[in-house]
């Protein structure tokens, strides 16, 4: 095992915040494996790479020989987590919940070592709670000191209304590191009040209190907005390896070193080692870019995809030729008997070229729709059936469909 400093470089890399500091010197200095907590809401059954930030610096702690406890939060689901929301989160039912984990579990697993990660469910102690049990872990907490929270006080200031059930997720969130003896808990950003909410339970149960980490969010493509599917921005942990290429390809130059460090599985060291090259002018930024898709596609693909994305990808945008692997797909072509044509932006939701109707048009409108190679002309919207048939539909510059 590594040094007590040597491991907390490491820890510390990518680290937005480590709280406190001096409690995480000491952990590290008893030379025993700590457990590392992550709690995660199943409440979306897709995951992008922002996600995974916490995933990373959990497979860095395994790495460094500790133990991780991967809390499945079906339990405090239910609730859903008001961190960043101006408004209630809509409740999940018990199903949505279900299925979100087990497709959360697969994707999840492509970054951590099963062997060295426990997995537990929430609901397995909170349901377990009588109203006498709640009523005293309640008790730990006031309600000046949960109007702390930013987006609380925020809320509650601006007339927006504050559900009960909302006020005591922090406090499940806490009670979940009472039950599993955390020793570090990792969180985004917008997580910190709950962290420290866990840190002050756990020191009024007479516990040592865990050492709260937070990570940075992690921003998309467009190198502005966080990542998010909402946004369009993101590069989802099931993407093909060819899309994940090309997406990582189009991240401005100065999100690389970022994206190195929270992204891939590589050495802190050469990551540094990388980040001081970039600044110094000494490395190819796209000779890096490169490298970086190739890194990511890795962890979760494999090295021989990596290669073959790039490959394709110099295909297509090198050398400008339609790319080997495009799905074919089956659809029946509808011809609206009014405007005399198949529908494009309905067609190409359809084929999942686009998420609505309207990011077709605009698309469209942009240039940005081809078939068989020509660009659909703006404000084109209803096609000839004839003319789709067997026919290539590109949008942008890396989807692809091709029409039976």
């Amino acid at each position: 095992m590594l040094s007590s400093e040597e491991q907390l470089h490491i820890i510390q890399s990518g680290a937005a915040n480590l709280t406190p500091l001096e409690g995480m010197k000491k952990k590290l200095d008893r030379g025993t494996p700590l457990n590392i907590k992550l709690g995660v809401d199943p409440t979306s059954p897709d995951l992008h790479i922002g996600h995974a930030v916490p995933l990373r610096k959990l497979r860095q702690f395994q790495d460094l020989g500790h133990m991780v406890t991967l809390i499945i939060g079906d339990g405090t689901a239910m609730i859903g987590d008001p961190s960043g929301r101006n408004s209630t989160r809509p409740q999940l039912s018990a199903e949505q919940i279900d299925q979100n984990a087990r497709t959360y579990m697969d994707q999840a697993m492509k970054v951590l070592d099963p062997e060295k990660t426990k997995v537990v469910h929430n609901r397995d102690w909170i349901f377990d709670l009588d109203l006498a049990g709640l009523l005293e872990l309640l008790s730990n907490f006031t309600v000046a000191r949960i109007l702390e929270r930013d987006d609380f006080s925020n809320r509650y200031h601006s007339q927006q209304p504050i559900a009960m059930h909302e006020f005591i997720y922090p406090i499940m969130q806490a009670y979940d590191s009472v039950v599993i003896k955390a020793d570090v808990e990792l969180g985004g950003n917008d997580q910190l009040f709950n962290l420290l909410a866990g840190r002050e339970l756990m020191e009024k149960k007479g516990m040592e209190p865990q050492v709260c980490l937070t990570l940075p969010l992690l921003e998309g493509l467009d190198g502005v907005k966080k990542m998010s599917k909402s946004y369009g921005n993101y590069i989802g942990l099931t993407d093909a390896p060819s899309d994940m290429f090309g997406k990582v390809m189009s991240i401005p130059d100065e999100l690389m070193p970022k994206y190195y460090r929270l992204a891939t599985a590589l050495p802190v060291a050469e990551v540094d080692q990388i980040d001081a090259q970039l600044s110094a002018g000494e490395l190819d930024p796209n000779k890096a870019k490169r490298r970086l898709a190739r890194e990511i596609i890795s962890v979760y693909h494999s090295e021989q995809e990596a290669c073959e994305a790039e490959e394709q990808f110099d295909k297509v945008f090198k050398q400008h030729d339609v790319p080997d692997d495009i799905e074919t797909f089956e659809i029946e072509l509808v011809e609206d008997a009014e405007k005399g044509g198949v529908y494009l932006p309905k067609l190409l939701c359809e084929l999942k070229l686009v998420a609505t109707g309207g990011e077709g048009r605009r698309m469209i409108d942009q240039g940005g729709v081809k078939i068989n190679g020509q660009a659909v002309q703006p404000k084109t919207y209803h096609i000839p059936a004839d003319e789709l048939h067997e026919a290539t539909l590109q949008v942008g510059k890396r989807k692809w469909a091709k029409l039976a």
